[in-house]
């Protein structure tokens, strides 16, 4: 009998044990969430105010289209900027962005600039981030993690393609950005968002 109860007793110490380290490794992995969701927030924040005072320099150096495009990417950064909000209220972490003053270049190197960080949310930032709320089952961190990445997929494209194009960007251009995932597009010539499946009605011009 008293064999018994103690084999009672050690598998309940057991089940405790296991309860709690599934609940602090719980705890630290939401918590890792929430910082990813913190980092992607201030990210988009600064890349809307550096993408808007890129699109002044370049309307100043006469590549309208460049500010066109710009302009367009700042607009989908703050679609980001709010999804990744959201998801932080939703855990009940503070959402604060500190705004760096941009460093302004020629709109050359502000292209180069701009191609760099598009590249490194692409394939390394919004990856991890993904990858990490994917792992932990936070489906909505996943999903505002995968529309800001394939939208900047698409923004590293366009803005490539303008830096190696630069002198036949002088006129502006119109570009088209889904309100509900920020992916940026020069043509409507689709039913539904590549990434999130909206209707194009949901997109907006900006120029």
């Amino acid at each position: 009998m008293k064999t018994l109860v103690g084999i009672f007793a050690l598998a309940l110490l057991l089940i405790t044990t296991a309860i709690a380290a599934y609940a602090t490794q719980n705890s630290t992995t939401s918590d890792r969430t929430l910082e990813n969701l913190q980092t992607a927030f201030n990210g988009e924040s600064n890349a809307h105010t550096r993408y808007l005072a890129f699109a002044v320099k370049a309307d100043q150096e006469g590549y309208g289209g460049v500010a066109s495009l710009f302009r367009a990417a700042a607009r989908a950064e703050e679609i980001h900027a709010a999804n990744h909000l959201a998801e932080i209220k939703k855990l009940g972490g503070p959402a604060q962005a500190k705004i760096d003053s941009p460093v302004v270049k020629s709109t050359r190197e502000n292209l180069e600039a701009a191609v760099r960080g598009e590249t490194y949310e692409r394939d390394i930032m919004y990856p991890d981030f993904y990858k990490q709320a994917r792992a932990v089952g936070n489906n909505d961190a996943f999903r505002t993690f995968n529309y800001a990445r394939n939208a900047e997929a698409e923004h590293a494209k366009l803005f490539m393609e303008a830096f190696n194009n630069l002198e036949n960007m002088r006129g502006k251009n119109t570009y088209y950005v889904c309100t509900v995932c920020g992916f940026t597009t020069r043509n409507l010539d689709f039913a539904k968002c590549h990434t999130c499946f909206s209707a194009k009605e949901k997109f907006v011009a900006v120029s």
